[in-house]
């Protein structure tokens, strides 16, 4: 088991912080401008309470700080891998994409839909509560109350159509995987190269007295 250091520790708090601020400025980037063109642009939206929209804008900003955090925080400590377990992520790593590249259109538009799955929905749900919201709002003879209800009511149904949607596509694409799902030998590759690494320590260390006292 390898110790990790004071340095990789500070190193991956450090990697951490930064993806954290830039999930910060890049959704911010994206979210204040955003909600102030609805403000200026849309009736309904100037309408509603300020602690709502500040809501909406710290929902669409925490996740991306999450996210970038925890990228940035993995990426460093791939970036440090070593010995066997490195040498098995990039034979891992090789296979994705020799397996990647052997796939149709279909089938990547499929496996990216699969992997990607709840950002999906999620954004399907913010583009149809922004379609929703644009057509109600033009509607003259229903209250704000009435064409919020509205808009949640066809950002719900489409949400649902979209769930449905993605547990088939998930479904189809756990049989295909089940039906070609090769053994996984890594294992076996892993100890192969710990024992090797073992037995290149032991003769560097057989050989170093040898090396210190020549005859």
């Amino acid at each position: 088991m390898k110790i990790v250091s004071q340095e990789e520790i500070d190193g991956h708090t450090n990697a951490t912080i930064r993806g954290a601020a830039e999930g910060a400025l890049l959704s911010a980037a994206v979210a204040i401008p955003g909600s102030l063109l609805l403000n200026r642009r849309w009736a309904s939206y100037r309408a509603l309470p300020l602690p709502l929209k500040v809501m909406g804008t710290v929902m669409m900003i925490a996740p991306c700080i999450s996210i970038q955090a925890e990228r940035r925080g993995l990426a460093f400590d791939r970036a440090h891998w070593t010995g066997a377990g490195k040498l098995e992520l990039d034979r891992e790593a090789a296979e994705e994409e020799a397996r990647w590249g052997a796939l149709t259109t279909k089938a990547k538009i499929g496996d990216w839909a699969t992997r990607h799955q709840y950002s999906i929905i999620l954004g399907s749900w913010v583009l149809s509560m922004a379609v929703a919201g644009s057509i109600i709002s033009k509607d003259r003879h229903q209250t704000l109350p009435q064409k919020i209800v509205q808009v949640r009511m066809w950002a719900q149904g489409l949400t649902i159509g979209v769930l449905i949607g993605a547990g088939i596509l998930t479904h189809n694409q756990r049989q295909a995987a089940l039906q070609r799902r090769p053994v996984d030998h890594s294992w076996q590759a892993l100890l192969a190269e710990q024992a090797r690494e073992k037995e290149e320590a032991r003769r560097a260390h057989s050989n170093a007295p040898n090396l210190s006292h020549p005859l």
